[in-house]
This record gives structure tokens, sequence and C-alpha cells, in this order.
């Protein structure tokens, strides 16, 4: 917890994801159809930074590495241990947010570690997984709060979705 390395590029989530309000899954596409959540590749930068802030010093780097080809050297903040399997597809469908893992993402300046990220923990969640459920449509607005239906929210989406986390070593350790 608290890992948080210096970028190449001073991204702020905050700006991007808060006050801007883009939706995590323009930039990690991956988060919904595999695995991995995906670091965005250059061209997404230039999306939006082709027209603007095209003179900013803070984004040469950016319009260097789109020029050439060569992607971002972004540091990864989040990584599951080679031994561990992951999937984000299976816990955004399902209708666990983002914000369980990896915080108020849309208030940081700095991207950080704000949980444990551990065994123990992943197996808390899966042991009761209710806390961290919520609508689908809601899994990437981070400011979303369960209002006082939760419980009764939580067991009806997991008797009709069938949610029953793993709690074997197998499904995790393949």
């Amino acid at each position: 917890m608290g890992y948080r390395p210096k970028q190449p590029v001073p991204y702020s989530h905050k700006l991007h994801a808060g006050d801007l309000g883009i939706d995590c899954r323009y930039c990690h596409v991956g988060v919904e159809v595999g695995p991995k959540a995906t670091v965005p590749p250059t061209q997404t930068c230039m999306n939006c930074h082709a027209l603007i802030k095209t003179d900013s010093e803070k984004l040469q780097l950016v319009r260097d590495r789109w020029k050439s080809g060569f992607p971002m050297p972004w540091v990864r903040v989040h990584k599951t241990p080679d031994y561990a399997y992951f999937n984000h597809s299976a816990h955004v469908k399902v209708g666990v947010s983002c914000r369980s893992c990896h915080g108020r993402v849309d208030q940081m300046e700095e991207i950080m570690q704000v949980e444990r990220l551990s065994m123990g923990w992943c197996l808390e969640c899966h042991r009761d997984p209710a806390p961290h459920l919520r609508p689908v449509s809601e899994v990437t607005h981070l400011a979303w709060e369960p209002g006082p239906d939760q419980a009764t929210f939580a067991l009806q989406t997991m008797a009709t979705r069938n949610i029953t986390p793993p709690t074997d070593c197998s499904g995790c350790h393949r």
C-alpha cells in the first residue's frame, strides 16, 4: 500500500477521470473483455492531445513516443504476482467496481496503490462479495455510493448472476 512510482509524464487521474469525467474504459480498454485492464497505448493519449495542449512541455515525451512508434514507458502500479491469476473482466462484468481495488482514482493526482491486494485481502472479498457489488452500469462511476438497500440488491444480484467467487487455491493459482 502507498506504492506511487514516478511516472515518465505527470498524468493526473484526478483531471482526466475526475474533473473531465473520462470513463476508465476509454484508456483501459481490456478491462471488460479480458484478464488485463491494459496500460493505454500512446495513441490513446494522442486522440485528445493531438489537438489539446499541443505545445505543453509536460507532454513532449508523449508526442515523441507517438512519432517514434515506441510505447510510453509507464510504470505499472497494480500488479498481480505471476503465481496468481486475476481476471479484470470477470469482476467488472458482475458489478465489482474499479474503486473496490484501486480506490478513488478520480481524486488522485498521482495513481497509487491503496489496497493490500494480498491473498488474504482477495479472500475477504471472495468470501463476502456483497459490499463490493453495484449495478454493472455503475462499475466505473467511482463516486457511486450504495443505498440503504445494498444488502438486498447484493443478495439478489448474487443469486440471479450465480456469483460464487472461488475460495479454493485453484481459483487463483492455476
